[in-house]
C-alpha cells in the first residue's frame, strides 16, 4: 500500500514543492523517515503515533516507510507532520486518494491529534496559488493563508479528526477569512520630543516616502554603547575566530579613509573596517567620505 501527499521545504523566502510518498508493506516493524530530515522532522514519527492513537487508530504492524523527495533536498520543521499523517491514512485507505490529490499539506500535529501553528504558511499559500493547487493548514493559520486570494481552494482543521471527517463528507469545515496580525508593540512618539523640528520633519518624509536616512553626527564620548551587547554581535560576524575582544566597541571604528589600513592586495591584507559601528540599528558616520588624493602634496 503506497501514498503520496504534496507540501513544500523553505528555503529562505523561496518555496520548494516537496513529495511525501508512504508506503505500508511485510517486514521488519520500523517508522523510517528518509530524504535529509533534521531532527524536528524525525521526531514527527512519534507525533503522528501519538495523534493516531488518540484518534483510536492504531498503525499497522508492518514495516512504514517515509520518503520525503527529492531526497537531495534538506528538510527541516515541523510542518511535515500533517502530510505524513495524511498519506499514512491514505496508505491505510481511511482517506480516499482522490481526497488528497491536487492539495499541499503542512501543519503541526499535536499528540491528541491538534493541529497547531506553523511558521511560512503564507509563502506555501502563495505557492499553492501559483501552481492551481488548494491547501490544507491548522486553523490557526487560515486567516494568513487566505491573504492568498479567494480563488484558493483553502481548508483550515483545528485537528486531525475535523479534516478526515471533512473529505469524508461527514463535516464541513467553513473557509476561513484573511485577518491582518494586531500590532501590539508599543513604539517611541515624535510627539514626546521637544524642539528638533526640522530632524523630525527628516523622519516624517523619510517614512512617509518609504526612503533611506543617513545619519551624520558624532560619537558623544559621555555615550557609550555597551560593550558586552556589541561583542555579541562583533562575534557573531565574519570576523568571529579573532581572540581580540573589543573593550570599546566604536574606538576601532576608522574616523578618516586617510586613517584606514592599507587596502587589500598592497600587503596580502583585507582593508580594515569598523569592528562595531552599526549600534542598535544607526550607522555612526563620524566624517563624511573623503576620497583619496590622486596625486602627491
Amino acid at each position: 500500500m503506497q501514498a503520496r501527499v504534496q507540501t513544500v521545504a523553505f528555503q529562505g523566502v523561496e518555496v520548494v514543492p516537496v513529495d511525501v510518498q508512504v508506503m505500508i508493506a511485510p517486514g521488519n516493524l520500523g517508522f523510517p523517515i528518509v530524504g535529509l530530515a533534521d531532527k524536528a522532522v524525525g521526531e514527527s514519527r512519534e507525533r503522528v503515533r501519538s495523534a493516531l492513537r488518540a484518534l483510536g487508530l492504531a498503525l499497522p504492524p508492518q514495516r512504514i516507510a517515509v520518503n520525503l523527495s527529492p531526497a537531495d533536498l534538506a528538510k527541516e520543521g515541523s510542518h511535515y507532520d500533517l502530510p505524513i499523517a495524511l498519506a499514512l491514512l491514505t496508505a491505510m485507505g481511511v482517506i480516499p486518494k482522490e481526497a488528497l490529490s491536487g492539495v499541499v499539506a503542512l501543519g503541526e500535529l499535536a499528540l491528541d491529534g491538534g493541529l497547531t501553528r506553523v511558521p511560512g504558511i503564507l509563502p506555501a499559500a502563495l505557492h499553492a496559488s501559483r501552481q492551481g493547487l488548494g491547501l490544507i493548514c491548522p486553523a490557526a493559520c487560515g486567516g494568513e493563508a487566505a491573504w492568498a486570494g479567494d480563488h484558493l481552494e483553502l481548508l483550515a482543521a483545528p485537528s486531525l479528526l475535523a479534516l478526515i471527517n471533512h473529505v469524508r463528507g461527514q463535516q464541513s469545515l467553513p473557509r476561513p477569512q484573511g485577518v491582518a496580525a494586531e500590532d501590539v508593540a508599543v513604539y517611541p512618539d515624535l510627539a514626546d520630543i521637544k524642539g528638533q523640528e526640522t530632524a523630525k520633519r527628516v523622519l516624517e518624509v523619510a517614512a512617509a516616502g518609504g526612503h533611506n536616512l543617513f545619519n551624520f553626527s558624532f560619537i558623544d564620548p559621555m555615550i557609550r554603547p555597551s560593550p558586552r551587547r556589541s561583542n555579541a554581535g562583533h562575534k557573531r560576524g565574519p570576523a568571529s575566530g579573532e581572540a581580540k575582544t573589543l573593550e570599546d566597541p566604536l574606538a576601532d571604528a576608522p574616523r578618516r579613509p586617510s586613517e584606514r589600513e592599507p587596502k587589500a592586495g598592497q600587503d596580502g591584507r583585507e582593508p580594515a573596517v569598523p569592528k562595531s559601528a552599526a549600534h542598535y540599528g544607526i550607522r555612526h558616520l563620524p566624517d563624511p567620505y573623503e576620497p583619496e588624493p590622486s596625486g602627491g602634496r
